[in-house]
């Protein structure tokens, strides 16, 4: 089994979940008090790992360490077929055995930790798409929203410069990252310590994500809200293409917003903590409709 990375940033430290035999690895960052007000789910993208949501390259930018100061838990997840499951999933999984792994390793964390309102997901790229079919899956599990980045549905490019394709990585590297004024001198560096193999299961879906998308998008009955960098370069975000994002989401509320000064790595970028904060405070309208919900009067014949 894979080893666990060292703590981060301090306050936040290593877990090793246990997703139906699977380990799932992570980072996990807990607030100071004893119970959260939610939890956050980070999920990563393709070839990225844990750590996406917890940039070093300069003070502030973590998604970790903001949300535990201001009340919350945030678990940053390694996905299925990274970290500490990649030895046992070498190919990774398909998104429905991806969903049950994710699922698994809740249920765990949910044994020996606190939940407070409840699980809120956050998810980058591919990680989105993970976040999505969780949402929808049921079975109790309902979060109290979905925050996605760098996620759509029609791509931008050919199939063949998908990552986990054997396309140019110079043409890769450039629409993962935008302009180089986006971004912390020493984000590039920390940025390749992040960097794992795609695996294959995986590579092979994302291509077929378009057609799957509205399935999937019909299942989730949360609100949802999409961030898309300045410089996206992997997703369509024109007007037509916005709508066959967002149609098929007809369940709950659904936005669709744009990140100024950022590329598609947005958290590990100068925009990390504008970015952090507007998730974070999609996750507060989320609890305070909650709460407006419990207290509303009771209608009496």
């Amino acid at each position: 089994m894979a080893a666990p990375p060292p703590p981060a940033t301090p306050g936040i430290r290593p877990v090793v979940l246990d997703a139906a035999g699977v380990p799932l690895s992570g980072l996990l960052a807990l607030p100071a008090r004893p119970v959260p007000r939610a939890v956050v789910v980070a999920l990563h993208g393709a070839g990225m790992s844990a750590g996406y949501f917890d940039s070093r390259a300069r003070p502030g930018l973590s998604l970790l360490e903001l949300g535990a100061s201001l009340g919350y838990t945030v678990l940053s997840l390694d996905r299925p077929g990274y970290g500490a499951s990649a030895a046992a999933l070498p190919e990774g999984q398909e998104l429905a055995g991806q969903t049950e792994t994710l699922l698994a390793a809740l249920e765990d964390f949910a044994r020996g930790h606190e939940l407070g309102a409840g699980y809120f997901l956050v998810a980058h790229s591919n990680g989105g798409r993970l976040a999505l079919s969780a949402a929808g899956a049921g079975d109790g599990f309902a979060p109290l929203g979905v925050d996605l980045s760098g996620l759509g549905r029609r791509f931008a490019v050919e199939l063949g410069q998908l990552p986990g394709t054997t396309a140019d990585l110079r043409s890769q590297w450039r629409r993962h990252w935008g302009a180089l004024r986006f971004y912390p001198p020493d984000a590039f560096r920390q940025g390749a310590e992040l960097i794992r193999p795609v695996p294959v299961l995986e590579a092979r879906e994302t291509m077929r994500w378009p057609d799957a998308y509205p399935a999937i998008a019909a299942r989730v009955g949360v609100p949802v809200r999409f961030t898309f960098a300045e410089q996206e370069l992997w997703w369509r975000t024109d007007g037509g293409a916005l709508e066959e994002l967002l149609s098929p989401l007809s369940g709950a509320p659904v936005e669709a917003v744009r990140q100024p000064d950022s590329g598609h790595n947005i958290s590990l970028g100068w925009a990390a903590r504008t970015y952090h904060l507007r998730v974070l405070a999609f996750l507060e309208e989320r609890l305070l409709a909650r709460d407006a919900a419990l207290t509303a009067p009771v209608a009496t014949p």
